[in-house]
């Protein structure tokens, strides 16, 4: 059971750093998060949420809490970019990666409330 949430929680955590880096420094990542209409000010913001999440959830003695707050947070980034690149028409491929992203998320917070009993 251990095994399982670390690896799902390792797995979340890498793409939200990774996802963090990109939308500060890639501009193909700038590029489309403008195409899809955000503003500037909001992919700054979600860069620095996400390393904040990622740092919550890899942290062993955060608060449970604090992490709920965190898959709360992740869980709702990921839903408003699956409505998003839905509603651009964009790649299958990306909207499957946010479905995938999703249910890995959910095997991390229901392997963490295991842990805790």
């Amino acid at each position: 059971m251990k095994l399982i949430y670390w690896v799902s929680t390792s797995a979340i955590s890498a793409f939200l750093l990774l996802s963090s880096y990109t939308y500060l420094f890639s501009k193909s990542t700038i590029e489309g998060i403008k195409q899809l209409g955000f503003p500037d000010f909001f992919r700054v913001e979600l860069a620095i949420l996400k390393l904040i999440a990622a740092v919550i959830l890899l942290v062993p003695f955060a608060s449970l809490q604090l992490k709920e707050w965190a898959y709360a947070g992740v869980a709702l980034f990921l839903l408003t970019a699956l409505i998003a690149h839905i509603k651009y028409k964009d790649s299958i491929f990306i909207i499957l990666l946010l479905f995938l992203l999703l249910g890995v998320l959910v095997i991390s917070n229901v392997h963490m409330h295991k842990l805790i009993r």
